[in-house]
């Protein structure tokens, strides 16, 4: 469906939100960029690994105390911390304590090194629990710590504590491929194994990929170099088979879950019920249209129905697992935990809202009817009484937390304060960890109560590391379009004069599943951006429609039309932006990477007057390059929208590029693969337009580590010399 917008209303700032700065005149320091990329040190200090010990009012967390990792725990009446464990004590006399899984309050397990340890709080002794062998990846460890679930090439593994290693699967065939992460990672799937609650069994997924084309990425560490193909389904062209199999640890054999034709649909959201006699998925279409509820035997693999069913003109996206509500085994009878009612997230009224589901379908009722997205889902008290969530609140500019209790369905706000909330209720559901940031508040963790008293306590508040630094301005401020506030951000220079004149640089994303500009450190904004600011620039991001946590609607205005209205979105921040005094209209660029690149191409060829200079990072070009999942999910396929795959093909722009803009693109990129800038230089040349051109020889789509400093030097050098 194409969407109509007026579009002549005109672009007012319509409320100055936030504002913060960092300097001030005993503060001289400036940032490198060494300290803009690489500079851990300049983040604030957190508690490291701070979570509820299972089962407990208890926390726990990882602090540093002369060059050694110790182990702290607290409750929230005890306000000293009782040293539990430290780094020495382990295996090797390590110096810093591995990311730990709790299995029960005094014992935890970790990975490394191909083997899977045990520690006891009691003992004071690690044990080697298991060993995987090399080369072994996408460890999964059940709950108990008494079995893992890893992947060794294409196939999947099981090794039990004190056991050997099982092999669940014996593909010789490289493209069929089990326990790992399918769909290219779309709609919330993250892993490829989910354990049952008791982890007596697994289920996994099993992808086929031997009917999508090889697409060839190649190697040049090699002499000579040598191709390396990947499977990448791209849209309207075949899409892999996907199928769950559930592995039983004491019978050793696998049931297959019989979800049926046709074969190319999408198995997401995999859930296991507390009995683990039933598995929940949400099965969608390749249109993406039309998503069924399947409830499952898990013994047998039969389906057993459809529990409830959704559909949309443009969109149905399922990004999060039904979670079973909590029920004590008292209130059951024999004592066994009954499988009964659960919570589905979704967006069928228009935003992200909870709904509470029986098992056999029937919906109990509809928990939530907020006007605003619930971001995140934290489960329920041990009673099944009461739920925790967080929503994206004052437009998604800040998260807070509520609880909800499910007889009155009246809600509690729990973190008044203004910021980002990051919300952990303890196992007994009584207290929270709360994790606050701000545009004014650098990290604070808070130790409070769930049921509106005071304040407990403050476990922790990070100071600034920025405090000494000459740091710009950051305002969030709102800019009005077709009925909507849209976010932005705009970051001044230390020595900011209104009388004078500033080059501008605008960056982006606009894409779906991101959201730049928030109510937290630095408004969102990353030190880089602060060191073009301190430079002289003024930085200006907005969070175009299209971009996440504002309702279905604001994310479904770019449907069938990528690129359209988040630039008519962009141009009317930079109406704005060139309205003010400060502004030098003659010297704006725009950079961004991935949907970012593709914006910024965008915008330096449909509106070419507007800026100087762009630099697009691994950039889409053509939609009809990108994978079947996210392109056919806001594009249909190019077969049934042939006039917005056009629109969207910045090949078809070429002839109006004027400005500087540089390419980047890593040649092993297998996410917006090469082909895609490639084919614009090739048009370019084609149509004697000038192109700046830089690759990144064995990086992926993103470039990390070392070499990531060579490539913002790259950038800031590019807009120096043409701003």
């Amino acid at each position: 469906m194409q969407l109509t917008r007026n579009l002549h209303i005109g672009l007012v700032l319509s409320a100055l939100c936030f504002g913060i700065s960092f300097s001030g005149l005993a503060q001289q320091k400036k940032l490198s960029l060494e300290d803009a990329v690489l500079n851990t040190k300049l983040n604030p200090v957190q508690l490291k690994q701070l979570q509820w010990l299972p089962k407990t009012d208890r926390f726990i967390y990882v602090e540093e105390i002369k060059g050694t990792d110790y182990l702290l725990s607290g409750t929230p009446d005890k306000t000293v911390i009782d040293t539990l464990a430290k780094a020495a004590d382990f295996p090797g006399n390590i110096k810093k304590l591995p990311l730990l899984q709790w299995v029960n309050d005094t014992a935890f397990v970790w990975t490394a090194k191909g083997k899977l340890m045990h520690y006891g709080l009691r003992s004071k002794k690690a044990v080697e629990a298991a060993d995987l062998g090399k080369d072994a990846e996408n460890e999964d460890v059940n709950a108990n710590g008494t079995a893992i679930a890893f992947t060794k090439d294409n196939n999947l593994f099981i090794a039990r504590a004190g056991g050997a290693v099982k092999a669940v699967t014996s593909e010789s065939n490289p493209g069929i491929v089990s326990g790992k992460t399918v769909h290219r990672s779309e709609f919330g799937i993250h892993k490829g194994t989910f354990w049952s609650p008791k982890g007596t069994k697994l289920a996994f997924y099993r992808m086929d990929e031997s009917m999508v084309t090889d697409y060839p990425l190649v190697d040049i560490s090699t002499e000579p170099a040598h191709e390396k193909a990947v499977k990448y389904p791209m849209a309207g062209g075949k899409s892999h088979h996907v199928t769950l199999g559930v592995y039983n640890l004491e019978t050793e054999k696998t049931t297959w879950i019989q979800t049926g034709e046709p074969a190319e649909q999408y198995l997401t959201n995999i859930a296991w019920s507390p009995d683990e006699k039933l598995i929940l998925t949400a099965v969608l279409n390749r249109g993406q249209n039309h998503m069924k509820m399947n409830s499952y035997d898990a013994q047998s693999g039969a389906f057993i129905k459809t529990l409830f069913e959704e559909k949309d003109d443009k969109f149905v996206e399922p990004t999060h697992t039904p979670e079973f509500l909590s029920e004590p085994a008292a209130s059951v009878k024999g004592g066994a935990v009954k499988p009964s009612k659960f919570i589905w997230q979704s967006r069928r009224d228009g935003f992200n809202n909870l709904y509470l589901y029986d098992t056999d379908g029937t919906l109990l009722k509809q928990l939530t009817a907020l006007r605003e997205d619930i971001t995140d889902f934290h489960g329920s008290d041990p009673k099944g009484e009461n739920v925790f969530y967080t929503v994206a609140v004052n437009k998604a500019l800040s998260r807070k937390a509520f609880i909800h209790n499910l007889k009155s369905n009246k809600a509690l706000l729990l973190t008044p304060a203004e910021g980002t909330h990051t919300f952990k209720p303890s196992p007994s559901g009584k207290y929270m960890l709360d994790f606050l940031s701000s545009i004014t508040v650098a990290g604070q963790v808070i130790l409070n109560r769930t049921d509106g008293k005071p304040t407990v306590r403050t476990l922790f508040t990070a100071s600034e590391p920025l405090a000494e630094y000459a740091m710009p301005k950051t305002e969030l401020l709102t800019v009005q379009t077709d009925g909507y506030d849209l976010n932005a951000r705009i970051i001044t220079p230390p020595d900011f004069n209104p009388i004078k004149k500033y080059p501008v640089l605008v960056y982006l994303y606009a894409g779906p599943h991101v959201q730049l500009v928030s109510n937290s450190r630095l408004g969102g904004a990353n030190l880089w951006m602060n060191y073009m600011a301190q430079k002289g620039y003024i930085v200006f991001t907005i969070d175009s429609r299209g971009s996440d946590n504002r309702g279905r609607d604001f994310e479904n205005a770019t449907f069938r039309k990528l690129g359209t209205i988040e630039a008519e979105d962009q141009m009317r921040g930079l109406k704005w932006l060139k309205g003010r005094p400060y502004v030098d209209s003659n010297r704006v660029g725009i950079h961004g990477w991935s949907f970012g690149g593709f914006m910024t191409t965008t915008m330096m060829t449909r509106y070419p007057k507007a800026f100087r200079a762009g630099v697009a990072g691994g950039p889409v070009t053509d939609w009809g390059l990108y994978e079947v999942m996210y392109t056919e999910r806001y594009m249909d396929t190019p077969q049934e929208n042939p006039v917005g795959y056009s629109d969207a093909n910045l090949m078809n722009h070429v002839k109006d590029l004027s400005g500087r803009l540089m390419m980047i693109h890593g040649t092993a990129d297998d996410v917006v693969v090469w082909q895609h800038s490639q084919r614009f230089v090739k048009k370019c040349v084609d149509e004697g337009k000038l192109l700046d051109y830089f690759i990144y020889p064995g990086h992926e789509h993103n470039v990390r580590g070392k070499d990531r400093l060579h490539l913002m030097r790259t950038i800031t050098r590019y807009f120096d010399d043409f701003l």
